[in-house]
């Protein structure tokens, strides 16, 4: 693609090709799936796009930033700006619909919402169901999973391992 075919620039273009950057920790996600561009924004054509990380110090950022890159370039725009902000701090609750599907999906167990569950107020770990079976029956094995957005969990039922997307 020409760099013409984007001027003027919209954010909906922009959205439209970063839409196929996927995290390198999970790459059944995209960065929209995950929720962690906040704003498309454009001033004197120049794209500003703004991202919050999953948590501050995520490793994968530098590498989706690096995507990002590449997909804007590679749509032939090269006069661009990526920036990062913490505040409001990402939340699992912004992982659209689909990419709660795509988690599950894939095998790791999709985040509840962060006002679903009211066990750890009662120092319990949350129930979290099987991504295999859709048991219930199951438990912790590790705080720290594969990354450390995850946890590790085994379901009783199937005697399946899989990881738990954690709820922030």
């Amino acid at each position: 693609m020409s760099e013409q075919n984007f001027k003027p620039y919209t954010p909906k273009a922009i959205l439209d090709i970063l839409s196929s950057v996927c995290d390198p920790e999970i790459p059944v996600l995209t960065i929209e799936d995950l929720g962690i561009i906040r704003s498309v924004d454009i001033l004197e054509d120049k794209p500003i796009i703004t991202i919050t990380p999953t948590y501050s110090g995520c490793p994968a950022m530098t590498m989706i930033e690096v995507e990002m890159r590449t997909a804007m370039l590679a749509a032939g725009i090269a006069d661009f700006e990526i920036k990062t902000t913490l505040s409001p701090p990402w939340t699992t609750d912004w992982i659209s619909q689909n990419g709660l599907k795509k988690l599950e999906e894939y095998g790791i167990a999709p985040p509840e919402k962060s006002a679903t569950s009211k066990l750890a107020l009662f120092g319990k770990d949350s129930e979290v169901t099987c991504p295999q079976c859709g048991s219930k029956h199951t438990e912790m094995v590790s705080r720290f999973g594969s990354t450390a957005c995850k946890s590790m969990y085994k379901c009783l039922d199937c005697k399946e391992p899989f990881d738990y997307f954690k709820c922030i």
